[in-house]
């Protein structure tokens, strides 16, 4: 084994093993059509700014749910997930959504999936549907075939997640696996603040 052969292997291996992202397999937009995006916003900056979340855009199909809108979503909290069901990192923080839906469903949160394919084999209806039933999916979820809900967020990473305030502004957004206890407690007050 060449010592380049090995800086590479290892270089995964520690990805692998840490969690990183590798763009492109789940971290970074690499589709056949480019997506236009913004500059990612950091989390400081959309929290300070309060910025209003953009409605569900060019949505093919609804699982779950009637079409939804953030205006019929006001006085709710909002959390938007946007996944794939190709990545590995989505399903990983799977669990995570599905049981924070079940905890605060009652209390006023919807969770949202915004489904956004990386792969042509991901835009199938039916591949998502026996995703959906594969990873006991129950709250609505949009399928954005064509990265417009993404585009509109200016997303540009599976997993991510927002969580929209009852008056429709972004308070809190993650890119990637992790922070779930942060997303609980951010839920749990915003959800608090309005009892």
């Amino acid at each position: 084994m060449t010592f380049k052969l090995l800086a590479v292997s290892t270089a995964l291996i520690g990805m692998a093993v840490t969690g990183a992202v590798i763009p492109g397999i789940c971290g970074e937009a690499a589709r056949a059509t480019p997506v236009v995006t913004a500059p990612a916003v950091p989390i400081e900056v959309a929290a300070a700014s309060q910025q209003t979340a953009p409605d569900f855009t060019g949505i093919n199909t609804w699982f779950n749910s009637k079409p939804l809108s953030l205006a019929d979503l006001r006085g709710k909290v909002v959390l938007v997930d946007f996944w794939t069901y190709g990545c590995v990192n989505c399903v990983n923080t799977l669990p995570h959504v599905t049981d924070l839906y079940a905890k605060y469903k009652d209390k006023g949160l919807v969770v949202v999936g915004v489904h956004t394919p990386e792969f042509p084999f991901e835009r199938s209806a039916a591949n998502v549907q026996a995703a959906l039933k594969r990873h006991g999916i129950t709250y609505p979820v949009a399928q954005d075939n064509d990265s417009r809900t993404w585009n509109a967020y200016s997303n540009q990473y599976w997993p991510a997640q927002y969580i929209i305030d009852q008056s429709g502004k972004i308070v809190f957004q993650h890119a990637g696996e992790g922070r779930y206890d942060e997303i609980d407690r951010t839920v749990a007050k915003l959800l608090n603040a309005s009892s």
